[in-house]
């Protein structure tokens, strides 16, 4: 059955919320850090472009919400800009007391950390909700058992029979239903390996997975992986999770949206998915407003998903990104001084020409689907 889609209002709260509350665990991983190694920190911003509110607290810091909810910056002390750019011209007309305080004048190993600590928090504030929902709702156990086998399917081409366990796909450890469903679902018409275990022997084949074109419950279309098993149509069991498992559990699920997203970048950048499967901004928010429209859970859910996102993407050595920054630190690393100014303004500059393009692009696509 399909639901209707929430209203507008419901989208542009809910994805208000949802950048609101990511973009503020990200800058706090920064500025937390920051302030712990003695920078000194001038702006917390939430948004981009002109501020709408705002106010100074007793360090100085000037907390403010801005125009443009699409993202969120810490200026430390010594940055010419949002990006960190380091302000030479300050930088040399510093007191000693004043260089002590900028962020461009620590030690490459502060600097680096500051910097990570944004990416490494979104992970983190990821396996806190996970953790928070196995803890609180279990988790549920649906094991990865053939039930029955599609006709004409690959799954049937395979050989394979009502019974079997299927244990391994494309390389990967399947544990629960769930993880089989994931992965075919990222490998639409590809060749991948499949392993079952039969009567206490374990078969591998070769399985060459359907391309299929299907509709969520909100009427949204996705290309996705078929391979004709029909699975337990419930859990088994609601596995109850102390505090410890429950934490062990939401760093698999953590790892395993990685490991996902990397798979999906890959492929697009291999030429085996369009870009069209990336989603932007305008297909967070729609996003974002249906996962609120199905309940707390759902949206609270959703959030950790994109908390994952936000931090991998983050890590990538992408000028402008937090793990561009860290590439040029790991060079200064190893040549044992920084990547000339220069050098780092024309690759900024590179960087955001990339990242604008890839924006324009994605959400010109998300609202061809609209």
């Amino acid at each position: 059955m399909e639901l209707a889609s929430p209203g507008l209002l419901t989208t542009l709260i809910s994805f208000a919320v949802a950048i609101t509350i990511l973009v503020f665990v990200h800058e706090m991983g920064h500025y937390l850090v920051a302030r712990r190694f003695g920078v000194r920190v001038e702006v917390f911003s939430i948004g981009f472009g002109p501020e709408l509110v705002g106010w100074n607290d007793r360090h100085g810091t000037r907390w403010r919400v801005s125009l443009i909810p699409l993202g969120g910056y810490v200026r430390f002390f010594g940055d010419a800009d949002a990006a960190s750019s380091a302000d030479r011209a300050q930088l040399a007309r510093m007191t000693a007391e004043e260089r002590a305080a900028a962020f461009h004048l620590k030690p490459l190993y502060q600097r680096a950390l500051i910097v990570a600590a944004g990416p490494i928090v979104n992970i983190l504030f990821a396996i806190l909700i996970y953790a928070g929902l196995f803890a609180i709702y279990g988790q549920a156990v649906r094991p990865p058992v053939v039930v029955d086998v599609q006709e004409g399917s690959p799954a049937q081409a395979a050989g394979l029979q009502p019974g079997d366990r299927i244990v391994a796909l494309a390389g990967h450890d399947i544990r629960d239903a769930t993880d089989l469903i994931r992965l075919v679902g990222l490998y639409p018409g590809q060749k991948v390996s499949l392993t079952v275990e039969r009567d206490g022997r374990r078969l591998s084949r070769e399985v060459t997975l359907a391309r299929v074109v299907l509709e969520d419950r909100f009427g949204n279309r996705y290309e996705t992986g078929r391979l004709g098993v029909m699975l337990p149509a419930r859990p088994t069991e609601i596995r109850r999770l102390g505090p410890f498992q429950a934490v062990g559990a939401a760093v698999s699920e953590t790892v395993e949206m990685m490991r996902m997203m990397l798979t999906v970048v890959g492929q697009v950048i291999m030429g085996v998915r369009s870009l069209d499967d990336l989603g932007g901004p305008v297909k967070i928010a729609k996003v974002s407003g249906e996962q609120a429209s199905l309940g707390l859970v759902s949206f609270i859910s959703f959030l950790a998903l994109i908390s994952v996102n936000l931090g991998l993407v983050n890590l990538f050595p992408i000028p402008m990104l937090d793990g561009g920054h860290l590439f040029f630190y790991a060079i200064e690393a190893v040549r044992g001084s920084p990547v000339p100014p220069r050098v780092q303004e024309w690759s900024s500059l590179v960087g955001l020409g990339l990242l604008l393009a890839l924006v324009l692009l994605v959400t010109w696509n998300d609202l061809r689907t609209l």
